[in-house]
């Protein structure tokens, strides 16, 4: 139901753009977030979003470089991701929540299959 895509290769200093597509149910009363996992990491918090679109938060690691943001009328959720740094380097997951937006991984009721974003040096 949630569609990650977007994901691919770039050098560090290079920018990424994410979409999270919604299909079979609309998410446009939801909070959505994005977390990342890296290898041998625990999953993160990157970044979230209210249902109406803001407010938003983010992550002290990439706050100031990514941005969420929402298209309701798409049903669909992007990550701008600027200035890509190696450690960014991931699994990027986008998830919807029901309630408000939050920084923790088990209060989202839906999670898509995740893109891999991969920041070379």
């Amino acid at each position: 139901q949630l569609q990650a895509s977007g994901g691919g290769l770039v050098q560090a200093g290079g920018s990424l753009r994410l979409s999270c597509a919604a299909s079979g149910r609309t998410f446009n009363s939801y909070a959505m977030g994005w977390f990342r996992q890296a290898p041998v990491k625990e999953r993160e918090f990157v970044a979230a979003i209210s249902w109406g679109g803001g407010p938003t938060y983010y992550a002290d690691s990439v706050k100031g470089r990514f941005a969420i943001s929402r298209d309701n009328a798409k049903n669909t959720v992007y990550l701008q991701m600027n200035s890509l740094k190696p450690e960014d380097t991931a699994v990027y997951y986008c998830a919807a929540n029901r309630a408000r937006p939050t920084l923790i991984a088990s209060h989202y009721d839906y999670w898509g299959q995740g893109t891999l974003v991969t920041v070379s040096s």
